[in-house]
């Protein structure tokens, strides 16, 4: 039967009590003695964490799959993208370093739903504005918009740190490796994506038909669907 990840401690005499490795589902530790001290090094650690923070993307974080979905809806313009991208990356790393540090600390209960609404928030904005034309005023506001949900994105990244906790002795080079793979998450669904939209999709009346309008519906939907479930109400 699956019991998804497992976190392994030591606990004893003659044990590493700030000893901590996360194995995702299906991931095999390497073999220590009970009893001895036993510390990753900082490569294990590094490439555990990077794979961490992919798979909390791909497959396990449909909710930001989605967000970041609905940033790349908005245009087929690679300056903007890469400009969403960006501000949505320094937030949530703002966030997340910070709620790691014990700095930040809001509810589960509170920021789940307010991570849906933002992805519903982002689908609805995309059908409004679905106008080629990107004026500077409105390029602004799209970014404090998408860094303001980076931030809230951040805390959500950190709950999953905290179900396995960040080594003692490896604090910066876990948190910075799990953002990494966050981000390479991140580029796996865009970067086919925009490639599709630039090359195949490339007459933007069939970029708004066949991608734009239907995808940002549904990303609307999902999102309010799971405000609501997340508060309780359905």
């Amino acid at each position: 039967m699956a019991m998804g990840g497992l976190l392994i401690r030591q606990h004893g005499d003659n044990s590493n009590a700030s000893y901590v490795e996360f194995l995702p589902m299906g991931g095999q530790s390497r073999g220590f003695a009970l009893g001895e001290i036993y510390q990753l090094s900082l490569f294990d650690i590094v490439q555990r964490y990077i794979h961490s923070g992919i798979i909390h993307i791909v497959p396990h974080g449909l909710d930001h799959i989605l967000f970041v979905i609905g940033l790349l809806a908005f245009s087929r313009s690679g300056h903007h993208l890469l400009l969403q991208i960006s501000l949505f990356t320094v937030a949530h790393t703002l966030t997340l370093a910070g709620a790691s540090l014990g700095l930040i600390t809001l509810s589960p209960a509170l920021v789940e739903p307010l991570i849906a609404l933002s992805i519903a928030y982002i689908g609805v904005e995309n059908l409004l504005r679905s106008s080629p034309q990107i004026t500077p005023q409105f390029t602004l506001m799209r970014g404090g918009v998408v860094f303001a949900f980076g931030l809230l994105h951040g805390l959500g990244f950190a709950s999953v740190l905290a179900d396995f906790g960040l080594p003692d002795t490896a604090f910066l080079a876990s948190l910075i490796s799990f953002n990494i793979g966050v981000e390479l998450g991140q580029l796996i669904v865009v970067i086919p994506l925009f490639v599709l939209f630039r090359y195949i999709l490339a007459e933007p009346k069939y970029y708004k038909i066949i991608f734009q309008v239907p995808v940002s519906v549904l990303i609307a939907l999902t999102g309010i669907y799971w405000a609501l479930e997340r508060v309780g109400m359905i």
